[in-house]
């Protein structure tokens, strides 16, 4: 398996310890739909948490965050509705963007924004 993709399922395993760690529920992990892939789906205080997560060995390019542009955000909410309709939830939902960062193996950064995007008429 390439590095990169090690890289991102150390993130994913990172972001769900995080997740975890700090009260939420993980209800699916890398949930398909389409062209489309969810990362982690999580549930806390009556909410559905689509969260993408974003991981890179170091930020020349940009933050993890500024990876995740409008086609990303499109596929998101896509399959998110999809999930909604399959599960029949009907209270709040929200997208969440974690971004982890390695300054080396064992040195990283999680940075978890909640609330990262809203799906504008532009993305539905």
């Amino acid at each position: 398996m390439a590095s990169h993709n090690d890289l991102g399922r150390r993130g994913e395993a990172l972001a769900k310890a995080h997740l975890e760690a700090t009260g939420y529920e993980i209800l699916d992990e890398n949930w398909c739909h389409a062209k489309a892939e969810i990362d982690l789906i999580a549930y806390k205080d009556k909410v559905i948490i689509f969260a993408e997560v974003k991981t890179r060995s170091g930020n020349g390019f940009g933050e993890p965050e500024d990876f995740v542009d409008n086609r990303k955000q499109k596929l998101l909410v896509k399959a998110a509705d999809e999930y909604i309709y399959l599960m029949n939830h009907q209270g709040e939902v929200r997208f969440d963007i974690i971004a982890i960062l390695f300054k080396s193996e064992t040195n990283y950064k999680i940075n978890h924004i909640e609330d990262a995007f809203w799906p504008s008429a532009d993305l539905l």
